[in-house]
Formats: structure tokens, C-alpha cells, sequence
């Protein structure tokens, strides 16, 4: 019950958008190469800036 207001950290909220992402690259992956194609480049750069907060 105590974590149900916990806050997200910046952290928590990178890694949630980096496997949103991903699931959607493969998604797109059956029928449309340059949209997933661009959705990995996005988790790309996500995944550059979960680097940068180590």
C-alpha cells in the first residue's frame, strides 16, 4: 500500500518508454520497415540516455 504513491524515477520512466518502443518497432516490423526502422532508432537514443544517468 506504501508504493502506491511512490513517484517514478527518471530512471524507471526511460526503461518504460525504451520497451514501449521496441514492442511497437516489432509491431511495425510486419508491415511497415521504415516506421519500425525509426521506432529502433528511438529506443536507441532512449537507451543513450539511460547510459548518460548511470
Amino acid at each position: 500500500m506504501l508504493g502506491l504513491f511512490k513517484k517514478k524515477t527518471e530512471k524507471e520512466k526511460l526503461q518504460q518508454q525504451y520497451q514501449s518502443l521496441l514492442k511497437e518497432a516489432h509491431r511495425l516490423s510486419t508491415t511497415n520497415r521504415k516506421l519500425s526502422d525509426q521506432k529502433v532508432f528511438e529506443a536507441d537514443e532512449v537507451m543513450k540516455l539511460l547510459e548518460n544517468l548511470d
